[in-house]
């Protein structure tokens, strides 16, 4: 199984009840394929750096999973059919991002601490 990070922005249009909605379909999506959900971070609303569809701001959401190569094909393809979604990004982590990416989440949570 291999380390991935997926990061999508939703419409600004959403209300935070339709947001968590929404991260929950692709949660639910990542559980069905078989991956275990490392972390999951809802960074907000955020302003983008360019106007998309011609919106200027996003819900952000990171989703860190564990699973087989095959599965990213298939949230992209959810994350293309789902109108929500403006924009996202899914890499895979090299054995040093999985360090990088433990570190952050326990600096993040002594911070809010």
């Amino acid at each position: 199984m291999n380390n991935y990070e997926t990061v999508f922005i939703l419409t600004p249009v959403l209300s935070d009840a339709q947001v968590e909605e929404a991260v929950k379909k692709f949660e639910d999506l990542l559980k069905e394929k078989g991956c275990e959900i490392v972390a999951k971070e809802n960074w907000g609303l955020k302003k983008l750096a360019y106007p998309i569809q011609l919106k200027k701001n996003g819900f952000y959401t990171l989703i860190e999973f564990k699973g087989e190569g095959t599965v990213v094909a298939d949230l992209e393809l959810a994350y293309k059919r789902d109108e929500r979604v403006i924009r996202y990004l899914t890499t895979k982590l090299d054995k040093h991002a999985v360090e990088y990416a433990v570190t952050r989440r326990t600096k993040n949570r002594t911070a809010r601490a």
